[in-house]
């Protein structure tokens, strides 16, 4: 035999045992990645050992997949795109609606204490529970059919910047009779009407900051416009007296148009929005003094 023969034996040889061993060794260090190096979990609440799942769970149905929405530390967006094993749980549950029309889907989120709440919600996971509802929705789901609730819990599993999974599905029946809609929802848009949710803008404002209260009053809004048919949320914007007429309508349309862009960054859809300006023709308060005209300048919010 001779000597290429033999080196290109050896070459072959070589390339063989590498490709045996390549995954026992090698890939024992770089190709796993194991998250638990990166991982908070809290040892008072054992509920978040088991709740990165995407768990179904109803009186005839039943779905589990190792995966779920995902979220980066102080968002609630959810990762795109979602994993191929949750739609198929989504089209399942689908089917499952069309026999079972008045059960709920109850979706919760949950935050970290640590993370910062960046939206409109009384916390970071009402929102993120409110973003997979809508992805339902995208998916062909009514907005009726769901509920949502936010938690705050001390720790959960992350990898680097990535929260993994903090939401949960509990399916809730109903029977035909005794729906989960019971709500009087036209009491709620009075409550709501009656003492609106009014903005305040300052000259050059960029940014809107919510009390708890007002966090709570846009939670509500958006219960109110997943129930009711047809309903929309109105932006009105409103200023002092400062400057001519038509300036001041353009004004007011631009507090109302910020106004409905904030809500649409949160999740509302901008079909359900209306904004319009009333200009200084509505004033509240007198545009005297200094204080008087800051009453002046705001966006009311109301139910239609």
């Amino acid at each position: 035999m001779s000597k290429q023969t033999l080196y290109l034996l050896g070459i072959i040889a070589t390339l063989l045992i590498g490709a045996l061993l390549y995954p026992r060794l090698c890939c024992k260090d770089c190709c796993e990645k194991p998250i638990e190096n990166n991982t908070v979990i809290s040892s008072k609440d054992n509920t978040t050992l088991n709740s990165n799942f995407f768990n179904l769970n109803g009186n005839d149905f039943k779905y589990h997949c190792n995966d779920n929405f995902h979220f980066l530390r102080n968002e609630f967006n959810t990762i795109q795109p979602v994993g191929d094993s949750i739609n198929n749980g989504i089209r399942l549950l689908q089917t499952y609606f069309k026999k079972n029309s008045s059960d709920r889907l109850l979706i919760t989120g949950y935050s970290l204490e640590s993370e910062k709440n960046t939206s409109a919600y009384p916390n970071l996971g009402f929102a993120r529970a409110n973003d997979v509802k809508n992805y339902l929705v995208s998916k062909g789901f009514e907005s009726n059919q769901f509920e949502i609730n936010g938690e705050i819990r001390q720790a959960w599993k992350i990898s680097n910047d990535t929260v993994l999974g903090p939401v949960n599905f509990e399916i809730k029946h109903y029977d035909s009779v005794n729906t989960s809609n019971t709500e009087d929802w036209n009491a709620l848009k009075e409550k709501l009407n009656t003492k609106p949710l009014i903005l305040y803008f300052s000259p050059n404002q960029t940014r809107i900051d919510l009390t708890s209260d007002e966090r709570q009053e846009i939670a509500d809004i958006v219960r109110y416009l997943d129930n009711v048919p047809n309903s929309k949320i109105s932006c009105e914007g409103h200023t002092d007296s400062s400057g001519d007429r038509n300036v001041n309508i353009q004004l007011g349309q631009k507090r109302a148009d910020f106004a409905k862009e904030y809500l649409i960054q949160n999740g509302i859809s901008k079909d359900k929005i209306e904004s319009t300006s009333k200009g200084s023709s509505e004033p509240v308060a007198d545009n005297v003094t200094i204080e008087g005209k800051s009453k002046n300048r705001r966006t009311l919010l109301t139910l239609k």
